[in-house]
């Protein structure tokens, strides 16, 4: 499999409050004919942190069956319990995953030697390709550039990071530090084209959800080194980026997929539906992207 361009973090329908899987399977499929590069079930995106274990293995395993091999999935398998990340990343292999895409343990706080063993432990117990994730904003632990060369360095099946500090810097620090073949992945939608100009090899996208074809053409505009088109279309994806961020991910893009008629909008307590203000708000910028009638 090639690991590279615009991979959408996936979000999980829910009705009544349990996975629609026919939903599920419809939005994987849409996805895939609009041009998406790569999918990504089970991260922050599709609600995972309120999942149960058998949902969070049933979720990929569907994924990967509708998928049928047509473009790589990256599951979400991690957790701030090792025992538990490892669980998961089992049965992520054992669904047909093609790779793991791993947290940092969040609200522990572990040191960056904790975070190498972390990561060790996991790789022992799995053959499949891995892909840490770092974003801060929620784990409150911060992967170094340095811990991430050390752990590309000391465990084989490491190809690459979901890198979502935002921070230029440390994506270029990481870039210089590992080197080209490892994979650079934004993990923001909003620095998909500044990573990917530094020699980043694409996105693990939110907006993808709601405009895939845009966000796989942003991608193949950058790989192409096509400056006028990557300008275009960044610029043409920014309204939508922050709309997606109008509250806590992923309220909002369930909310914009919900008026495009392709989901029930549902999510699970804590999480709560949009403000009134906020939902008019989306609207608004929906119907300016031709999204909505």
């Amino acid at each position: 499999m090639k690991f590279s361009g615009a991979y959408t973090a996936l979000i999980t329908p829910f009705k009544n409050g349990q996975v629609d899987e026919d939903a599920y399977r419809a939005h994987v499929e849409w996805q895939i004919e609009q041009g998406i590069e790569g999918l990504v079930p089970c991260g922050t995106t599709g609600e995972s942190a309120t999942m149960s274990h058998e949902e969070h293995k049933r979720v990929i395993a569907i994924c990967v069956d509708q998928v049928r091999g047509r473009v790589p999935v990256l599951a979400g398998a991690g957790s701030n319990n090792t025992i538990e990340a490892v669980e998961l990343a089992r049965g992520a292999e054992e669904a047909g995953s093609d790779a793991l895409l791993l947290i940092t343990p969040y609200y522990n706080k572990p040191s960056q030697e904790g975070l190498v063993e972390h990561f060790k432990s996991i790789a022992r117990e799995v053959d499949l390709p891995m892909v840490v994730y770092n974003v801060p904003g929620r784990t409150s632990v911060n992967l170094l550039p340095a811990t991430v060369e050390r752990l590309w360095r000391e465990i084989p099946n490491m190809i690459g990071i979901k890198e979502a500090t935002g921070c230029l810097r440390q994506a270029s620090d990481i870039i210089e530090l590992c080197g080209p073949d490892f994979l650079m992945f934004s993990g923001d939608d909003f620095t998909a084209a500044p990573f990917m100009s530094l020699g980043g090899h694409g996105v693990i996208s939110v907006v993808s959800n709601v405009v895939p074809a845009g966000m796989a053409g942003l991608c193949r505009a950058c790989a192409e080194g096509d400056g006028r088109r990557i300008r275009e279309l960044h610029f043409e994806l920014m309204p939508l980026c922050r709309a997606m961020f109008l509250e806590v991910n992923p309220v909002p893009v369930k909310t914009a997929l919900s008026m495009m008629g392709r989901i029930n909008m549902e999510v699970r307590l804590p999480l709560v539906p949009m403000s009134k203000v906020n939902q008019e708000h989306l609207a608004e910028i929906m119907k300016k992207a031709g999204l909505v009638g």
